[in-house]
């Protein structure tokens, strides 16, 4: 039975951790949310996520005007922000206790080290599939498809979990069996539900 279930696929911002950048990141430059995105580059973001630009480049094209910013406290300031959502790691070590393969599918840049360095994710995942390092973004189809032939099997043995519905609506698009992430105790009773965990 074990090797029919599913491989896991989480997302991990505002699926799994915090995502500082809609409250911390914008009271650390003191703009508001609105203010910062009116002011930030309108694609470096995205290029430091598939891995095309460093820290030290992508820092110095924060913002469109090319102010200075300050990067260690930024680092400091995101850093000190990632926490576990609620239920998340409970869930996790639950999975990973039952014995289910687990690994991160997620859009972020170099500094995931900040989040595994806080919160060390790799007792419950690997981070096997993170932009930077694949060049691929949600809801690219090829993000989807590039894990699942890495891992060796169809998209259908896979089961995905993000919070945002545009990339679970990506990830069924080529047949792999997606979950909406609403809360921790929510997609425990998704797991139950598929008979992947014990009620």
């Amino acid at each position: 039975m074990t090797d029919k279930r599913p491989i896991l696929l989480f997302d991990v911002m505002n699926t799994v951790v915090h995502e500082p950048f809609f409250t911390e990141v914008p009271a650390f430059f003191g703009l508001t949310l609105d203010e910062l995105m009116a002011q930030k580059h309108p694609t470096s973001w995205i290029e430091f996520e598939h891995g095309r630009l460093d820290e030290q480049t992508y820092l110095a094209n924060f913002f469109r005007d090319g102010r200075g910013v300050d990067g260690a406290g930024l680092r400091a300031t995101m850093s000190d922000s990632y926490r576990w959502l609620d239920g998340m790691q409970s869930l996790l070590r639950e999975l990973r206790a039952a014995g289910h393969e687990i690994h991160a599918l997620s859009n972020y840049p170099e500094w995931y080290s900040l989040i595994e360095e806080r919160l060390k994710l790799t007792r419950y995942l690997a981070w096997t599939f993170v932009s930077c390092r694949t060049g691929l973004r949600k809801p690219d189809p090829e993000a989807y498809l590039t894990a699942a032939r890495t891992l060796g099997v169809e998209p259908a043995a896979c089961l995905f979990v993000d919070d945002r519905q545009v990339n679970v609506d990506a990830a069924r698009a080529v047949d792999m069996a997606a979950l909406l992430c609403t809360d921790g105790p929510a997609l425990r009773n998704e797991f139950v539900a598929r008979g992947l965990l014990s009620a």
